[in-house]
């Protein structure tokens, strides 16, 4: 009785590996098999942390030619007073404005939250 039903098991385990490989392939190796059985759960894993994740950005405004983010955020674009159109981004976070006698500086800053 014991050997019928861990037979039952092992069968109830490999049945949905055997479907995959009847609809995904004729003749796909067990290690195919495997690889696209870790491939689906992982999609599902990051499709729900997707889900709960959100871009949030704020703008930071500074005097002169730099501006930085606040910790945790990195800077994506930035402007410059002056009409200044050359600006850099320096270690991911500060916006510097790459003209003389620049008067303000702003940096678009966003982060990534799960």
């Amino acid at each position: 009785m014991t050997k019928a039903i861990f037979l039952l098991h092992l069968l109830l385990l490999f049945l949905p590996v055997l479907r995959l490989m009847a609809q995904e392939c004729a003749k796909c190796t067990i290690d195919s098999i495997v690889d696209l059985k870790i491939q689906m759960a992982l999609e599902q894993h990051v499709s729900a942390a997707l889900k709960k994740s959100q871009f949030l950005c704020t703008s930071v405004t500074d005097r002169g030619n730099l501006a930085s983010c606040p910790l945790g955020y990195m800077a994506t674009g930035c402007s410059c007073g002056f009409a200044c159109g050359s600006w850099d981004i320096r270690s991911d976070i500060t916006c510097h404005c790459q003209c003389a006698n620049i008067d303000w500086t702003s940096a678009r800053c966003c982060h990534l939250t799960f």
